[in-house]
């Protein structure tokens, strides 16, 4: 079967791989992917917003499936706009996958469905956000509605910051259209886990666990990136929290969706925050994570189009969710400077390694050919280098020691991904 993937970061890369391992595999295409994509699939330059083109090339290439990696783009409809030409899709449509395109509308069906959550509340007048925090308790967050790339999220640790963090959110409208409506929510403390899944529309099926660090510098410091690596499984993430989780928020958030009239089908993306009182909701994507899925996907054992098949037919009960009994890592390579300025077209060299070493990956985030033909960087984070080991502390030690295997001017990483699973 002939396949078309829409994205270009390091998420789509690991798709594209797994895409690639599956003996029903064909043709693969990524519109627009990247360098790396560029390996396993013809890249074709057609953005993941132009709709009509997307369509156009599908029908055109005569494509069995496709699958739609970034968030923009199922938020905006992609999905229905294939299904409506008769194609095959992989992902939830516009009315599922508002679940992470309104975090209004994430908390809503949360308290409505009784599914553990912090608690919030929501407003589109920046005044009322104002009055709100003056008898809040501190430290509070501030959520964009909307999608922000990950970094509509302030943490806001007295009322000063939280009234600039109004600011920044509802009135210089940092984050756009995003900003214009925000979740304030209650600040909880706990290990925070990632958890995906499949879901069929009314079948869920749970991945191994992950735990991504999102913060610019070690120890969790500097400003929210889209992640700067990750690990899985979380060893955290416990057989009773598993269970708890299956109860209580897994399948509940399924059924919700579907008592809705919004059924999902797709990948939900379960952002926990393991508390006192037990896990909690954090967030929902409508998506793989990036980089949860450079670490997840190259231990699944399943193939990666029977799976998504089955969730497109309604038929994931018919699946069994294999994973491999060890660990994975991903370091991210950033450009010096990432999320805020940093230089683009830097040559990249040292990915040869990669080829012949088993278990280590190099997944490509924002990288390009000039127009020499050499490899260079194209965005704030270059590269997701992963590898597997035994157990975690094994992983992460490959992982580190490949990302010396990598040089480019200006290469920026963090030293300390996965040092809590260090302290065990």
């Amino acid at each position: 079967m002939d396949i078309l993937i829409v994205g270009s970061g390091g998420r789509e890369h690991a798709i594209a791989m797994s895409v690639s391992k599956s003996p029903r595999a064909g043709r693969i295409y990524c519109a627009p992917g990247n360098a790396g994509i560029s390996q396993v699939a013809e890249c074709v330059p057609i953005g993941a917003m132009e709709f009509e083109k997307l369509v156009s090339f599908a029908k055109e290439k005569e494509i069995d499936l496709v699958i739609v990696g970034m968030d923009d783009p199922l938020v905006g409809g992609l999905v229905d706009e294939m299904e409506a030409a008769g194609i095959r899709t992989f992902g939830p449509r516009k009315n599922a996958a508002i679940l992470e395109g309104s975090k209004a509308f994430s908390k809503d069906l949360m308290k409505k469905y009784h599914i553990p959550t912090a608690a919030y509340e929501t407003f589109d007048d920046a005044e009322k956000a104002l009055e709100y925090l003056r008898t809040a308790d501190y430290p509070i967050v501030l959520k964009a509605d909307g999608l922000a790339l990950g970094k509509g999220v302030l943490i806001c640790s007295t009322a000063e910051e939280a009234q600039e963090g109004v600011k920044t959110i509802m009135e210089d409208k940092k984050f756009g259209d995003a900003g214009n409506r925000m979740v304030i929510e209650e600040f909880m403390t706990g290990r925070e886990v990632s958890v995906l899944s499949f879901v069929d529309g009314k079948t869920i099926r749970i991945m191994s666990s992950a735990q991504d660090h999102k913060r610019a510098g070690d120890g969790d410091t500097g400003l929210n990136t889209g992640g700067m690596g990750t690990f899985s499984p979380s060893p955290f993430y416990t057989e009773e929290i598993d269970e708890y989780c299956k109860k209580y928020i897994y399948q509940a958030t399924v059924d919700a969706m579907a008592a809705e009239g919004r059924p999902f089908r797709g990948v939900i993306f379960f952002g926990l925050m393991l508390t006192e009182k037990g896990p909690k909701v954090l967030e929902y994507n409508a998506r793989f994570g990036d980089p949860e899925a450079q670490v997840v996907l190259p231990r699944m054992k399943n193939d990666i189009l029977e799976v998504m098949e089955a969730c497109v037919d309604g038929k994931l009960d018919e699946i069994d969710l294999e994973f491999e009994d060890n660990a994975a890592v991903c370091v991210v390579l950033a450009s010096e400077g990432y999320p805020l300025h940093y230089e683009k077209g830097l040559p990249i060299s040292g990915l040869e390694r990669f080829d012949t070493e088993e278990g280590y990956y190099c997944f490509h985030a924002g990288t390009k050919f000039d127009e020499n033909g050499t490899l260079v960087t194209n965005g704030g984070r270059v590269l997701g280098v992963t590898a597997k080991g035994s157990d975690l502390i094994e992983a992460r030690r490959h992982a580190y020691e490949a990302t010396e295997w990598v040089q480019f001017a200006n290469k920026y990483m963090r030293w300390d991904i996965g040092n809590t699973i260090m302290e065990l």
